[in-house]
């Protein structure tokens, strides 16, 4: 079983929205880094959000900057993504990963930095 288990993707026209879900399994969340990544057909892995469980901040790459917004609950060991104002180029299977190594900086967003990753869930937003 992967640590980490995404849900909440979907088919979704474009301005609409949709709620990912990101629940750790055998470890805890708390003082961890969690990031969003996501990867479309043919182009790389890159990062989309990223949360500190430490303090709570939070930063997000320029493409969904203003429409995302990731957020966590510790009672419950999951971490979400809502994505607003969803446009085709966000098509993509996104994934979490975290790790209790990664700080903020120019590396959080390199995916080699995560041990923990899950499996994926596909978005797919079309008319």
């Amino acid at each position: 079983q992967l640590p980490l288990v995404e849900s909440g993707g979907g088919l979704v026209q474009p301005g609409g929205s949709l709620r990912l879900s990101c629940a750790a399994s055998g470890f805890t969340l708390d003082y961890s880094a969690i990031a969003w990544f996501r990867q479309a057909p043919g182009k790389e892995r890159e990062g989309v959000s990223f949360i500190s469980s430490l303090d709570n901040s939070t930063y997000y790459a320029d493409s969904v900057k203003g429409r995302f917004t990731i957020s966590g609950d510790h009672a419950k060991n999951t971490v979400y993504l809502q994505m607003n104002s969803l446009k085709p180029e966000d098509t993509a299977v996104y994934y979490c990963a975290a790790d209790r190594k990664v700080y903020w900086g120019p590396h959080a967003f390199d995916a080699y930095e995560y041990d923990y990753w899950g499996q994926g869930t596909q978005v797919t937003v079309s008319s």
